[in-house]
């Protein structure tokens, strides 16, 4: 496969990322992937909510990325490309932020917190990946950007604000998904320069294989804690594994090899409107007038974020 290898991948060096290789303002592929990915984790916290009335959260975790993984199996694309050994022990890391972590802290947390806070804690991904890639890159995000960041960050603390009064369990799952929010912040960065080299298919496959190993030793002693399976938990985890992992975790990866973490994450900052909507109206999780002010915010800070970048 005949791609250019990004800078920091030749250093070696092991948390690094890079720039996108678009810097003009979202086109139309930009937003269909920004809104797919969007629409796709936006509905996972809903099932996550569902699978967990069968299965406990390891399994969950487990099931959603043993089903991601055999799907991109099914791709040739996804196989043939041949990794170099050095990079490998990215892979590894991504596993553990990227996917294991995560997918066992939103479960966990999920079961103290509603799917529609979860969702909207989500939202503060790109305020974080901004951060590290400024870290990582030595460049300070435009002040356009910057603004976008600000304002998307404030809605997410206006649409945070009433979940904090639940007592120390609810405190504890909000901890829980801001943890899982740094992983991804992280990881979001740091696969740049892999899927610039291999692809977004390639990538994923490995990442989710090895986290699929990294995850399996707890989910198999968390078995016995399977209640009687329904229709509706096999179905959420289906959705979660095919869906919210085969695919919209390429497509994710692609966007931020197009147009950068600090500008690729903000799909997140929709993924809060996807999460309560679902929430509100399946599952009849309370609507704030809070979360109203921060939806609007949030939107603006991905409208302004999502233009054109000077460098």
């Amino acid at each position: 496969m005949g791609v250019n290898v990004p800078a920091a991948m030749g250093r070696g060096a092991l948390l690094t990322t890079a720039e996108g290789t678009q810097s003009a303002a979202f086109g139309a592929q930009d937003w269909g992937l920004l809104l797919t990915v969007s629409l796709i984790w936006g509905g996972s916290f809903f099932f996550i909510a569902y699978a967990l009335e069968s299965f406990p959260p390891a399994l969950v975790g487990l099931l959603r990325l043993s089903l991601g993984f055999t799907v991109l199996s099914l791709l040739p694309r996804a196989r043939a490309v041949k990794f170099e050994r050095a990079d490998w022990s990215r892979v590894a890391l991504l596993g553990v932020t990227w996917l294991a972590g995560p997918f066992l802290l939103f479960p966990i947390a999920e079961q103290w917190i509603s799917s529609a806070v979860a969702g909207m804690l989500n939202g503060g991904i790109p305020v974080f990946a901004a951060t590290i890639a400024a870290g990582m890159l030595r460049r300070v995000p435009t002040l356009r950007q910057i603004a976008g960041i600000l304002i998307g960050a404030l809605g997410i603390v206006l649409i945070s604000l009433p979940s904090l009064t639940g007592g120390s369990q609810t405190a504890l799952g909000v901890g829980l998904i801001m943890l899982a929010v740094l992983g991804y912040a992280l990881s979001s960065n740091i696969s740049v320069p892999l899927i610039q080299k291999y692809g977004s298919f390639a990538t994923q496959w490995r990442v989710q294989g090895a986290a699929v190993l990294f995850s399996l030793p707890y989910a198999v002693t968390q078995i016995h804690r399977v209640h009687h399976v329904s229709f509706r938990s096999a179905g959420s985890v289906v959705m979660l594994g095919v869906f919210g992992t085969g695919l919209a975790l390429v497509l994710a990866g692609r966007l931020f090899a197009r147009v950068g973490v600090t500008r690729g994450t903000i799909f997140n900052y929709l993924v809060p409107v996807v999460a309560i909507l679902l929430g509100v109206l399946v599952r009849h999780d309370p609507f704030k007038p809070l979360h109203a002010v921060g939806i609007g915010l949030v939107l603006a800070g991905a409208w302004i974020i999502s233009q054109a970048t000077n460098h």
